[in-house]
């Protein structure tokens, strides 16, 4: 005898695979299928190329596979970009006895990033043949049972899904028994063992009968139990329940004593015939057994252990009812205990990191981390959203069912943010709703976007002359406002020409620190204003940089004694110019004469090349109508450093008019020195009140102003004084580099018949 029947539960289960098969390609880039116990090297499909990815940039883009908690079970040969099964797949491992069974892989590949979800359905096989929990099944049977009296028998279970899982039943030909096959509401089948011919426990004591299920997959597997029934003596009424099948509805998580249901059974007998016990069946499995209790006399399932609709959610209970009679009749009925899910389990998050850190010119739209979300509760209670906080400068976005991507959605600055916390919260739609949140550190990395600054765009310094060679002179300084070697600042003289020379070779700019160097002495009588550009450069690839422009005033010091002529006439006619008379041959002279003070100084740095003796005729004239002039030679001898002047023999002639005379032998310059300073102070005071004296007693006419002999005034460090046109002189360079400007000065010496003008540098 065989019995089949589809429940309307499989209806629905058909339908649902066919509205499955029209959402499939709106729910996933990429989609495949493959069979579970598929071989190692089972071809699943072309990933590569249905991805829209060139074979050759598999491996140069890191192209890679992830499946969460799913290990290795695909794999992509980079070479053809072909998905292939790599490990033993069991469907009825990875999703029990779930309808709906697929791997869900993120393909993730670089340069740029990007992200793809293929889902892979794994369909079942009929690889579990229909399996009794128990080999042998026992009915103990009255032989005063009527005909077409029941008894409930354990069915088979079969893990494989769909029609691979519909079971039917035959039952060895007998002429006793035959078999009713019923389908629950809860999709779950009813198997009664039916008395269709009266049972003599003196003809036959004991029946032995073959239960086969048989389930619908191609080809078929089966699965057998032996039903061993006793016949038992006496007996007229068995108890019976009110209902054969009680349906209760229970949440999960019910304390333990809460009454699933109070069952109640009755017998017409009379006495202890009719006294009813109630047991749990032999039928009834142990988990089962270690979540209820029975009471056996009042007949109260109360809940023993806990419920957990994510563990197990529908319990089936045999219950026998059993009178006190020597030859006890038996009630069968069967509770099935549908349990109600609450929200129970908070959400579970995983956070892949993929770039971090991110760096700060990351484009709109970059993918910093990928979020998977699960929720073991079912319904609305299963169901998850996630949300971030903050939300600039990045968001979530929804790319699969349970998957998001945490992207970039405006610009960084890491000068401004140099690190985000972020908290995602991941909430179901139960009520009240639980969450889980997870934090994300968020680094933003460096690049090069900020040149060098300076404080000011100019500085202005000023440095005394004739300063030691590689004194410091100013600190510059600039602040960059990057990190790490973006932020490492360099410092360099931005190189130019001062007038005939580099600019290096006047100063230096320290690499690391900024301090600038004078490398020789300044001098303010070549340069007053020395103006150049100091540059600062970061270490970043490629480098920024910015300049600083640096005036560098030379002061002046009492450093040059000039020759100075004056007038004893006053106003306009005392205002006296210099000059140099042309040299013989129209040569450009090496040395020139300040116009009004009379300072005579080179015009370029001397060489070995340059006479050792050089002649320089000074004249200076007033501005009077006629204008008077007078003359100075100054005889010029140059020598190397450190070696000690010679004076000259040669007497030259100047002024108007004036003769030549004989040289006189000079004497040691300090001898003159000193009597110099002597003369000069007691001359400048006699001068004086001879000229206050004059001045005041002189009538005011034109005759006593007349001109005079113009006379010569020469200044030290220590003063100035007056003699006539006729005068010797000294001059020598002090040890040191050597100097643009020649500083002439004059000691007194005594007057001979001729003098003349002997200077040595």
């Amino acid at each position: 005898m065989v019995y089949s029947q589809r429940s309307p539960g499989s209806w629905r289960l058909l339908l649902s695979l066919l509205l499955l098969a029209v959402w499939e390609p709106a729910s996933s880039q990429v989609r495949y299928s493959v069979p579970e116990e598929a071989k190692h090297g089972t071809f699943v499909g072309r990933i590569a190329q249905d991805l829209g990815l060139e074979l050759a940039e598999l491996v140069p883009r890191l192209f890679r596979l992830a499946s969460k908690g799913h290990g290795n079970l695909l794999e992509v040969n980079l070479q053809n970009g072909i998905l292939f099964v790599n490990s033993r797949i069991d469907r009825e491992e990875l999703c029990g006895r779930s309808a709906e069974c697929s791997i869900h892989l993120e393909v993730i590949v670089d340069r740029p990033l990007q992200v793809f979800h293929v889902e892979v359905e794994v369909k079942d096989i009929n690889d579990n043949a229909p399996r009794f929990f128990r080999q042998e099944q026992r009915l103990f049977i009255l032989e005063s049972r009527i005909v077409d009296s029941r008894f409930p028998l354990e069915g088979a279970s079969d893990m494989d899904v769909g029609a691979n899982a519909e079971l039917r039943y035959k039952l060895n030909p007998n002429e006793y028994f035959d078999l009713d096959v019923k389908a629950n509401e809860e999709e779950t089948n009813i198997l009664e063992l039916v008395l269709k011919k009266a049972v003599d426990r003196e003809e036959i004591q004991e029946h032995l009968l073959l239960l086969t299920a048989i389930d619908g997959g191609k080809p078929e597997l089966t699965g057998t139990v032996q039903l061993l029934i006793n016949v038992l003596d006496a007996n007229d009424n068995a108890p019976k329940f009110d209902k054969s099948i009680y349906n209760i509805r229970l949440l999960e998580n019910a304390p333990n004593g809460t009454l699933v249901i109070k069952l109640n059974a009755s017998d017409a007998d009379e006495g202890i015939n009719k006294e009813i016990v109630y047991l749990f069946s032999n039928l009834v499995l142990d988990n089962v057994k270690s979540k209820f209790i029975i009471d056996s006399n009042s007949g109260e399932i109360t809940v023993k252990g806990e419920l957990d609709y994510e563990d197990c959610n529908l319990y089936e209970i045999n219950i026998d009812a059993v009178d006190r009679s020597p030859f006890p009749l038996t009630g069968h009925c069967k509770v099935i205990v549908k349990l109600l899910d609450e929200n129970d389990n908070t959400p579970e998050m995983v956070i892949t990191s993929i770039s971090l850190p991110v760096q700060e010119d990351a484009s709109v739209g970059t993918i910093i981390a990928l979020i998977s979300v699960s929720d073991r509760d079912s319904g609305a209670n299963g169901q998850v959203t996630c949300s971030l906080t903050p939300q600039v400068p990045f968001k979530l976005v929804s790319t699969f069912k349970n998957y998001y991507s945490l992207v970039l959605d405006s610009a960084l600055d890491r000068e401004s943010v140099a690190n985000y916390a972020l908290v995602v919260t991941a909430r179901d739609g139960g009520s009240p709703s639980l969450s889980a949140t997870a934090s994300v550190s968020v680094e933003v990395a460096d690049v090069n976007d900020n040149a060098p600054a300076f404080a000011q765009p100019e500085y202005t310094v000023f440095v005394k002359e004739n300063n030691p060679p590689g004194c410091h002179i100013f600190t510059v300084s600039a602040r960059d406002a990057d990190a790490q070697e973006n932020a490492l600042v360099s410092y360099s003289l931005v190189e130019r020409r001062v007038g005939e020379r580099a600019l290096s070779s006047y100063v230096s700019v320290h690499a690391e620190s900024g301090k600038v160097y004078a490398l020789q002495p300044l001098d303010h009588e070549e340069l007053e204003l020395l103006q150049f550009q100091v540059s600062a450069r970061d270490a970043g690839v490629p480098p920024l940089g910015s300049n600083v422009t640096l005036q560098v005033f030379v002061l002046d010091e009492n450093d040059n004694a000039p020759v100075r002529a004056v007038d004893a006439d006053s106003g306009y006619n005392a205002w006296l110019s210099y000059e140099l008379q042309p040299a013989a041959g129209g040569a450009r002279s090496l040395f020139r004469v300040a116009l009004y003070t009379g300072e005579i100084s080179t015009t370029r740095a001397l060489d070995e090349a340059d006479a050792p003796r050089q002649r320089l005729l000074v004249l200076v004239k007033d501005h009077g109508e006629p204008a008077l002039t007078a003359t100075a030679t100054v005889l010029l001898s140059l020598v190397e450093s450190g070696q000690a002047p010679r004076p000259s023999s040669r007497v030259l002639a100047g002024g108007a008019g004036a003769g030549a005379g004989a040289g006189a032998a000079l004497v040691d310059v300090n001898v003159y020195l000193i009597v110099a300073i002597c003369a000069v102070s007691s001359l400048l005071v006699l001068t004086l009140l001879l000229s206050t004296a004059l001045r005041c007693s002189a009538p005011p006419s034109e005759g006593a102003c007349g001109p005079g002999k113009p006379t010569l005034v020469c200044s030290s460090a220590v003063g100035s004084w007056s003699y006539s046109q006729q005068r010797r002189q000294r001059v020598c360079s002090g040890e040191g580099p050597p100097k643009a400007d020649l500083m002439a000065f004059s000691p007194s010496l005594p007057h001979g018949p001729s003098s003349a003008d002997i200077v040595s540098v």
